[in-house]
């Protein structure tokens, strides 16, 4: 996702990954015939362009910790399409030529209906993983037709940012935040009381996710079938609406990516905006803030069933066609397990999905963020965008009928109804 990779420690964090393994059976395999004469067994780590060297120190502990297997690192496109359409080549084609690679959040439906995966439960039960320790809504995006299929890596989530000069009551609702954003447009040289994305891109569509998540309504359920017309999400998407035509953000909201709303909030145009992590950097780097210091975070307002949080981030998994199954899902849950995730945390400032690593000192002292309870609430409120192999067209419905919306062409019903007929067709149901 090219929006979430802006600079700062963490998008350079979200430059790193992708990850983990394969095996037609679905079953886990046997000690490798090399590793039972003691010969050394190679496996390749295929991720995206890491900046900050956190993939190799990764890969030079686990190879003290596992020394008959040795991880190749394998250098895949920053441009996550492009690697996207590399790693379809290559596994359409059956090959094994990479063992463990990283995965974008959106990928592991796809990926797994086209058989490129290896399911990862046989492994996670045998080893006794504790799904319950990693953020829930990373978990999911990772989980298809009831399978594990990619472990999570690192996560990226939509939050609250605020000016904590000017705010002395961080919003809990969204009805808290249009209140406050009516009065504080204004204050202290701001022009604008709120900023999101609302360009037809990607961006919208994370957008929508949070409203009509926190206001009880789902996409698509566990079993891929369209639930989408509901007054939950009616609700959700009039409350979005309410906002973007508010006179309080700007005329042009519907020209707004990541970069406008960030380039205003670190001008001090605005009191409030909704973004990525990477935000609360950028607004310190005194070479282009104008608000060092004076930023806070929190979780997303509430809706009537919560906060929610689009997520966003890399997963990790094997690749089906994998000669090395068994050491590939070795260094995979090296990788995504807690002395992993502390190497990219620590190393490469990638926020991480194994909970108790937020209680870690070393991990703390990483980034402010990581010892912020708010941030950490917030990225546990994470939600995935629909899970489905065809979500680039799932992601198109929706862009096209909220922006439609948004621009008042047509109601939120007739919005919603669309999107369902539409979403019916392309999900096949």
């Amino acid at each position: 996702m090219k929006f979430l990779t802006k600079a700062s420690w963490l998008s350079a964090g979200l430059a790193m990954s992708l990850a983990v393994t394969a095996c037609s059976s679905g079953q886990p395999a046997a000690q490798s015939g090399d590793q039972q004469n003691g010969q050394k067994v190679k496996i390749v780590f295929a991720r995206g362009k890491d900046v900050t060297g956190a993939s190799q120190e990764l890969v030079s502990a686990f190879e003290k910790t596992h020394p008959n297997i040795q991880v190749e690192l394998r250098e895949m496109p920053a441009d996550s399409g492009q690697s996207h359409d590399q790693y379809v080549t290559m596994l359409s084609g059956k090959s094994s030529e990479i063992d463990v690679f990283d995965l974008d959040v959106i990928w592991p439906a796809e990926f797994a209906q086209a058989g490129y995966l290896l399911a990862l439960d046989r492994f996670i039960e045998q080893d006794k993983i504790d799904m319950n320790q990693y953020i829930k809504g990373a978990v999911q995006a990772g989980n298809f037709e009831g399978k594990h299929w990619t472990m999570p890596k690192f996560i990226d989530a939509g939050l609250l940012f605020y000016r904590k000069d000017l705010v002395n009551h961080v919003p809990k609702t969204w009805d808290e935040l249009i209140s406050q954003a009516k009065t504080q447009k204004g204050q202290g040289g701001t022009q604008f009381g709120y900023l999101m994305q609302a360009k037809q891109y990607e961006g919208l569509v994370c957008n929508f996710v949070e409203f009509n998540a926190a206001y009880g309504g789902k996409i698509l359920d566990d079993q891929g079938n369209v639930t989408i017309n509901t007054p939950e999400t009616i609700k959700g998407l009039k409350k979005m609406i309410e906002i973007a035509d508010s006179n309080f953000v700007p005329k042009n909201i519907n020209t707004f990516t990541e970069l406008e709303s960030h380039t205003a909030f670190i001008e001090g145009q605005s009191p409030f905006i909704r973004n990525w992590p990477y935000q609360f950097a950028l607004a310190n780097d005194s070479k282009q803030s104008k608000i060092v210091d004076k930023v806070g975070v929190a979780p997303l307002p509430a809706g009537d069933k919560g906060s929610a949080a689009a997520l966003g981030g890399w997963m990790s998994g094997i690749n089906k066609y994998s000669k090395h199954p068994k050491e590939a899902w070795e260094f995979l849950k090296f990788m995504t397990g807690p002395e992993g995730q502390k190497i990219t945390a620590v190393k490469g400032g990638s926020a991480p999905t194994y909970l108790p690593l937020y209680d870690d000192s070393e991990v703390q002292k990483a980034s402010p963020l990581f010892e912020n309870k708010n941030f950490v609430d917030g990225i546990s409120a994470a939600v995935p965008r629909p899970t489905s192999p065809n979500y680039p067209k799932i992601s198109e419905i929706i862009q096209i009928e909220v922006s439609k919306a948004l621009a008042k062409q047509e109601t939120p019903e007739q919005a919603v109804l669309n999107m369902a007929s539409k979403l019916k067709e392309a999900a096949g149901k």
